[in-house]
């Protein structure tokens, strides 16, 4: 008992230490440079053994800010400890000069650390559910906090799965999915292929749902360029991930409305690359845990499938992978005719947008609502992020990030 407590000290202490310096945001065209033309595996390994820890230490202190009765749900805490496990191991080469041996063993523990947090976004839903059923009827109100803490926490993990999947593609022996790949971001990503790869595994599970589908409809306008297709500097299956929940959604909703029509009509997907920004614009609902179908039962799934529809994490968790290179996922909605989705991505210097834990963070945890900012609440304050009367639960995760300027060795001033 008395060495699992050391451990844990020392564990905090570290935290401590390295929750004090600000993660170091990286450019789309540094990670292709580094990928393709400056970088090394040893530099790769020095880089990422502060970074990784730094990204850790951040969203684990929040973790420290959240009610104690989600801290306690069984699956996050088993979540919290494998950020721990994770943090631990990587520490152990924090003297360490990267000679072959040395590399070989980070490469490993990388691939370690990977494996181990594939499950977080499944186990940390389950523990929001598991605290919404414990107090279900009560006048409780973590959600926005909650809500808060999820993007935050979820855009880390983007960031340090990028991390992770970049020096195992580049240096650990893995191949890349296409040749043209550098580490996981595709240089020249091919859109419209992205967006019929996607549709096409989604209509599977929307013919094995409803034993029908729509077709698929894509109009693109490049004004800028002379090229027959779309093509940007992305990483391809972020962007997949996106589209394959917007298509799910689409079909779900379009074969729903016209289930006793002789006709399904198409969706209708538009393209549009701009000189700054690439816009993908879906026919086509925001927050964690909202979903119109009923929570999917794993006997009623084929093996190996996922859901068609029902655990509401794949809109939001779309947004966030948008927002982590500078973009957006927005909806629109025309009462009475539907609801369009659109993916907004920066063309041309995109740069990580990462959570930072400070002051300013740690505030939005010390209480249940947020003062009233606006004279009324309104569509427009609420889509953008602003409190309303009575704070409600909407979410305003974004309002308090910085652009994470600042070098990784300057301490933090709050």
């Amino acid at each position: 008992m008395r060495i699992t407590r050391v451990i844990c000290q020392k564990v905090a202490t570290y935290v401590e230490r390295y929750s004090k310096y600000n993660p170091s945001p990286l450019s789309m065209q540094t990670l292709l440079d580094f990928g393709s033309k400056t970088g090394t595996e040893e530099s790769s390994f020095e880089f990422l053994r502060d970074e990784l820890l730094v990204r850790l230490a951040n969203i684990m202190k929040e973790f420290n800010l959240l009610p104690v009765s989600f801290q306690q749900r069984g699956s996050v805490a088993m979540v919290r400890n494998w950020y721990q496990q994770s943090f631990i191991e990587i520490t152990e080469f924090e003297k360490h000069n990267p000679d072959r041996d040395i590399l070989e063993k980070f490469t490993e523990t990388l691939n370690k650390i990977r494996l181990r947090h594939s499950k977080v976004v499944e186990t940390m839903a389950k523990g929001v559910m598991e605290m919404r059923d414990a107090f279900e009827g009560e006048s409780r109100n973590y959600d926005q906090q909650i809500t808060y803490f999820l993007d935050r926490f979820y855009t880390n993990r983007i960031g340090i799965r990028v991390l992770l999947n970049q020096h195992l593609l580049l240096y650990g022996g893995e191949l890349a999915h296409h040749p043209q790949h550098i580490g996981c971001i595709n240089p020249s990503c091919d859109v419209e292929e992205v967006i019929r790869d996607a549709y096409d595994n989604a209509r599977f599970l929307c013919e094995h749902y409803y034993m029908c589908s729509p077709d698929l409809i894509i109009e693109s306008y490049n004004p800028y360029e002379k090229a027959d297709s779309i093509r940007i500097e992305y990483v391809p299956s972020h962007l997949y991930h996106m589209l394959f929940e917007l298509s799910k959604n689409a079909m779900r909703a379009v074969v729903e409305r016209h289930e006793n029509k002789p006709e399904i009509p198409p969706i209708k997907i538009a393209v549009c690359k701009g000189k700054e920004d690439l816009a993908i614009k879906v026919e086509q609902l925001f927050g964690y845990m909202f979903t119109t179908a009923p929570q999917p039962q794993p006997s009623h799934m084929m093996e190996g499938s996922a859901p068609l529809a029902g655990y509401g994490y794949g809109l939001p968790l779309s947004r966030l992978y948008a927002r982590y290179f500078q973009g957006d996922l927005v909806l629109y909605s025309m009462e009475g005719y539907g609801m369009d989705a659109i993916i907004y991505l920066k063309v041309k210097d995109a740069m990580e947008c990462l959570p930072i834990y400070n002051k300013t963070a740690s505030k939005m945890y010390e209480t249940d609502t947020s003062a009233p900012d606006w004279s009324s609440p309104s569509p427009w304050t609420q889509a953008r992020g602003y409190s309303t009367i009575g704070g409600g639960n909407v979410s305003r995760g974004y309002s308090t990030l910085t652009d994470g300027q600042g070098a990784r060795r300057t301490l933090r001033h709050n």
